[in-house]
């Protein structure tokens, strides 16, 4: 890959992508760990004739940096639970501290058997179901390939029309390992609301990343929001779904992909929710997404390069965010905001502080139109990393201390129905 470093991309880490690009682990992995000490790089070897596929050391990249974060399951595998500090600086296994977690773990992913392959997406046991829910894997296929999807039908279901939450994973994770973590079925079964998990392969990012930094994934009717929103129309087509109560959300990569969806199809989602992710546009190749995770700094000029579909046309959106963030640098949270708010005229600003008994506190910033009506809503949480707030430890990259951000994002996509042309 021939690419320009960005401002705060370390310095040796493209000799670490030369050796790896030239199969020599062994003397990458001395890089990395010399580079973690602060030894710097050595002089540069010469290139070996034989040179593996490239896509894959883009594919270990980006998922290394952009895989959600702290306080991973117990049970998660080694290679997607490296070691580190807890959020406010506790200690504990699961942590990623940005940069430096992402060199370990490209240490760790570049042996042969972390490179070439590995365990896969951890899925927990599956809870049991109320009596007439179920919980089953469907596919759906377009241009661009095919997706699977698990979809969750509520027992709670009534006689109407009901809403639809599109869910996107953060990278590593699985449909079932989300659920477990977001209890959103739970959450979803007492509102008899339908719930789709689309879920990444590996065969389209080799750690399951929805590839949110590639221009061809940034697009309607293009790349992966093509599938997604084919997913989203079958399920429309083949329950009885609102489509006026549609709604897409997602962890990390999840949730810059869904930013994305709701920018491509603001006729399509009623509202989105975004956690810990970044803004529409904000990268547009591997060293721009470093640097905008890193830094901070996509969120500007995003907007020019991935197009607005829905410019002029706003969709309700809620935020959350540690401000601890090492993965994912908060400084996104406030970009997905400004995007949100950006075509709206006329909107007021409260902002509310606030902390449950035993959980994080956090500040809600609220931009609201002059109707009463609440465009956009931004969680703030103070001491948390990269990870779902208020999740279960039954899923990886939970943060049970958090307010509970499935809760309040359901209780946000209730609030607004898709708003037509002639409404």
């Amino acid at each position: 890959m021939s690419q320009t470093r960005p401002t705060g991309f370390p310095p040796g880490m493209d000799e670490v992508a030369r050796l790896t690009r030239a199969g020599r682990l062994a003397e990458a992995t001395g890089l990395v760990q010399r580079l973690l000490r602060g030894e710097g790089a050595a002089e540069p070897a010469a290139t070996p004739a034989t040179v593996p596929d490239p896509t894959l050391l883009e594919g270990e990249f980006v998922n290394l940096d952009a895989a959600p974060g702290p306080q991973a399951r117990s049970d998660t595998p080694d290679r997607a639970r490296p070691a580190g500090k807890m959020p406010g600086g506790r200690s504990g296994k699961g942590a990623r501290t940005g940069l430096g977690e992402t060199l370990r773990g490209l240490a760790a992913r570049l042996q042969p058997t972390g490179l070439l392959g590995g365990t896969g997406a951890p899925r927990p046991p599956a809870e049991p179901l109320p009596d007439g829910a179920s919980f089953a894997t469907a596919s759906h296929s377009g241009a661009a390939g095919t997706r699977a999807y698990k979809l969750y039908v509520p027992a709670n279901r009534g006689d109407g029309l009901r809403p639809l939450v599109v869910m996107l994973h953060g990278c590593t994770q699985s449909p079932d390992d989300f659920s477990a973590g977001t209890r959103m079925n739970a959450f979803a079964e007492r509102h008899g609301v339908y719930v789709a998990y689309p879920e990444q392969p590996a065969s389209a990012n080799a750690q399951r990343c929805w590839n949110w930094f590639k221009p061809e994934d940034q697009r309607r009717g293009q790349g992966e929001p093509d599938l997604l929103a084919g997913i989203t129309h079958r399920i429309i087509h083949d329950h009885p779904i609102d489509p006026n109560r549609v709604y897409i959300a997602g962890l990390s990569a999840g949730g810059a992909a869904a930013a994305i969806m709701g920018e491509a199809y603001p006729d399509l989602y009623a509202a989105i929710g975004v956690h810990s992710g970044l803004p529409a546009g904000a990268a547009h190749d591997l060293p721009s997404a470093l640097a905008a995770m890193r830094q901070g700094d996509g969120g500007a000029t995003g907007g020019a390069r991935a197009g607005r579909a829905g410019a002029g046309h706003p969709v309700p959106t809620i935020i959350f965010h540690g401000d601890r963030d090492t993965v994912v640098h908060p400084r996104n949270g406030d970009h997905v905001a400004a995007r949100a708010t950006a075509a709206a005229a006329g909107l007021g600003t409260e902002v509310q502080h606030g902390e449950a008994p035993g959980r994080r506190s956090y500040s809600r910033t609220l931009h609201t139109d002059p109707s009463g009506r609440t465009l956009c809503e931004q969680w703030a949480i103070h001491g948390a990393g990269h990870a779902w707030a208020g999740g279960s430890p039954a899923g990886s990259y939970t943060d049970p201390q958090g307010p509970d951000a499935t809760a309040e994002m359901l209780r946000f996509f209730l609030e607004h129905r898709l708003r037509t042309a002639s409404a």
